[in-house]
């Protein structure tokens, strides 16, 4: 995405499927696991205003994207069996609903931690389904913690896990700061062997250590970027505790907008969220 404490300590190297995705009472039981939201709870519930808060409005977010995200649970909401459901709706025609190009065509949701809980190193993974369409764009992402005081891209970005419809059985991991960011951002696309990402759950990860961030799928490291792999003359910027992010963004200028082709409702489905640290 492009708009966008503090402890070293060695890092939890997930070996495969199995150890990325443990029985939950076994993950809740491991003392390297510091913050995770298991998101049980009733069906039709929203999540845990302790852990979450949401990011609201229409004004394309720096992407010039369609969606107007929403604090309702008719676009996140709990689904009574252990997952998160992040939905991405079309608008009804009969909506007033104003974004930065004129009435709103879509909704959708984005949840932060922000002020909640935020960390610097560390292993940060998820277990997700994306939705599947021309002009959705998922993501599980995280942003420095400074961002209000230093802006965007001084306070860092690293993208755990990125799709454009466009490209089904592709995700991106991506880092961006001040120097390398939007268009310029470092990063690699992971490709499945066949099928879609959509088609079933994944792993998304990302191992952070104070001068290497890498990028797993399923287990498997695809990526993987240190300071000696920036632009000249640019700085590390990830070296101080970041906050997550889990949303589904609708049209914009890297996924092009949905077309006849897209249909509505699609939905991101997270079964957990989990940061570990050694």
């Amino acid at each position: 995405m492009s708009y966008r404490d503090v402890i070293a300590a060695p890092l939890l190297l997930c070996l495969g499927v199995a150890a990325c995705a443990p029985a939950k009472s076994e993950s809740q039981e491991d003392p390297n696991l510091i913050w995770h939201d298991e998101f049980d709870g009733a069906a039709g519930s929203g999540v845990d205003p302790a852990k979450w808060n949401h990011d609201t409005g229409g004004q394309g977010w720096g992407n010039q994207e369609r969606e107007r995200y929403t604090s309702g649970t008719a676009n996140a909401a709990l689904d009574g069996n252990g997952n998160l459901v992040i939905t991405a709706a079309a608008e009804p025609p009969t909506t007033t609903d104003q974004c930065w190009y004129g009435t709103c065509r879509y909704t959708s949701a984005r949840l932060k931690s922000q002020s909640r809980f935020a960390q610097a190193y560390g292993r940060f993974e998820a277990r997700i389904r994306i939705p599947r369409g021309q002009g959705l764009w998922p993501a599980f992402w995280m942003l420095g913690s400074d961002i209000g005081t230093v802006g965007w891209p001084q306070c860092g970005e690293i993208d755990v896990m990125e799709n454009i419809g466009k490209e089904p059985a592709i995700v991106h991991g991506t880092m961006h700061g001040p120097g390398y960011s939007g268009g310029n951002g470092i990063g690699r696309a992971d490709t499945l062997a066949s099928g879609a990402f959509a088609d079933s759950f994944h792993v998304y990860a990302v191992e952070w250590q104070p001068d290497t961030v890498r990028w797993y799928v399923d287990g498997a490291l695809y990526h993987q970027v240190t300071p000696a792999n920036l632009p000249p003359g640019t700085h590390w910027v990830f070296n101080h505790p970041f906050f997550l992010l889990l949303n589904v963004a609708v049209g914009g200028g890297w996924p092009g907008d949905p077309d006849s082709t897209t249909t509505f409702p699609q939905q991101m489905t997270i079964d957990y969220v989990r940061v570990y640290r050694r």
